[in-house]
């Protein structure tokens, strides 16, 4: 029983020890797909203990073994809290081997109860995420080296809390600029509508991703609180970046393809494309208008154009996947419409790449280089859950949850959106393929992939 997954990972042992060793380590390398919530990150692999939320009120204790810490080679943790410890005994051994001076064979050894076939997707994706995530902090350690410290807003949401977790591991200094009372010393309190004027001090970027949820039935009170959470706000924010003496150079804002209105059709749609009607079209074009104060005082001003983001913890993908489990899933209307996705850690890349590159700014399209009609969409993902899809919602499913406008704009948008200036840059999408991206989200990987 158990498993032993092995891989080698192009690091050295030293560098890949660290990493583990860092706040959000235990977030990015939990599969998003399992009904599992961190409670309590450890704070020491030598001793400390990791609480993870469970179905049914149950909490998941990891117990870090003192005995076995051994750095750089091992750590071990086992299943610490009754009754689990008892139903399911658990024994996690971590061990990190040089292959070369840059590349280390990490191994994860589990003894348990539990057979290795329901834990390989786990490892597989444990293992990707590393590589990845580090390979990433590679590439931009050549384009500005040593640690930054970056202020986040919105740090507690779907890509902000894997946003900070990423730039943690990778040895940031990570201020979460929150609305209540500060309760660690990387936390600063902020006041969306009064910012202080030393908010900003000692940063070297800020990522402002706060904003009401966009999801909803477009009625006057929810435009009214996307208007309000994101126009102001950003303006105010960058206010205090612009007049800040000791304050960041650069300054990045959320923002979303809805840009371009959402009847586009066939039309190729890049950065320099004109704005298209509608609501939300509006609320980007003067929420992307906010940050003016921050690039006319010189700063680097990103805004990143967001599209359809894929991830079973939120979002469009939340809500398809049980559908889809059960065999209920369906092309949405004519299922013709254009729908530009991203996987959420290409997103958290983009992000990224617009702190540390300098030669990035005004509108980034962080969508995939592949986007697809909704009817491919549905295809792919009954494809990868195995079930069928042969249950069409006509328009008005949307329109009766949505509102005529919410349906419009957001669940019927056609949108046909290229990420041009990332491609003028030479990234590199990790999953630029929409069946790769949702096998790995959904831990449904082919046999032959680990």
């Amino acid at each position: 029983m158990g498993i032993v997954h092995s891989s080698v990972v192009e690091a050295s042992r030293d560098e890949l020890f660290a990493w583990h060793t860092r706040a959000g380590a235990f977030a990015r390398l939990s599969p998003p797909w399992q009904p599992l919530s961190l409670a309590k990150e450890s704070e020491s692999l030598e001793s400390g203990r990791a609480e993870l939320r469970m179905p049914g009120g149950l909490t998941w204790v990891a117990q870090h073994d003192a005995k076995e810490y051994d750095p750089p080679h091992r750590f071990v943790d086992y299943s610490a809290a009754l009754p689990l410890r008892l139903l399911v005994p658990w024994r996690h051994t971590h061990t990190f081997d040089v292959v070369s001076e840059d590349r280390t064979r990490v191994t994860d050894r589990v003894d348990t109860i539990v057979p290795g076939q329901f834990l390989r997707s786990t490892f597989v994706y444990r293992h990707r995420q590393l590589a990845d995530d580090v390979d990433r902090h590679h590439w931009a350690s050549t384009l500005l080296p040593g640690p930054l410290t970056i202020a986040v807003t919105g740090s507690s949401g779907l890509v902000g809390s894997a946003l900070t977790a990423f730039l943690s591991t990778g040895g940031h200094r990570v201020i979460r600029l929150v609305r209540r009372a500060p309760s660690t010393p990387d936390e600063r309190r902020w006041n969306p509508d009064a910012p202080a004027a030393d908010l900003l001090d000692g940063v070297d970027a800020v990522i402002h991703l706060a904003g009401a949820s966009i999801a909803g039935r477009f009625t006057d009170g929810h435009r009214r609180a996307i208007r309000d959470s994101r126009i102001e706000p950003t303006r105010r924010l960058a206010e205090v970046a612009a007049a800040s003496g000791q304050g960041p150079k650069a300054f990045v804002s959320a923002s979303a393809i809805g840009y371009y209105g959402p009847d586009r059709g066939d039309e190729v749609l890049h950065e320099q494309d004109a704005r298209g009607d509608g609501f939300l079209a509006d609320v980007v074009a003067d929420w992307e208008d906010a940050a003016t104060p921050a690039a006319d005082a010189g700063l680097r001003v990103v805004q990143v154009r967001t599209g359809i983001v894929q991830s079973p913890s939120g979002g469009v993908l939340r809500l398809q996947r049980p559908l889809f489990e059960v065999g209920l899933g369906g092309r949405l209307g004519a299922g013709t419409q254009w729908l530009s996705w991203i996987d959420i850690d290409d997103l958290i890349d983009v992000y990224h790449r617009a702190v540390v590159d300098s030669g990035l700014s005004g509108p980034v399209n962080a969508v995939a280089p592949n986007p697809v009609r909704n009817e491919e969409y549905t295809a792919v993902l009954a494809s990868v859950l195995h079930r069928p899809a042969f249950l069409p919602v006509p328009d008005f499913g949307p329109k009766l949850l949505l509102g005529e406008q919410g349906a419009r704009e957001l669940a019927l948008a056609d949108q046909r959106v290229a990420p041009g200036k990332l491609e003028g840059r030479g990234h590199r999408f990790r999953r630029p393929d929409l069946d790769a991206a949702l096998r790995h989200q959904l831990g449904r990987f082919r046999t032959d992939e680990g």
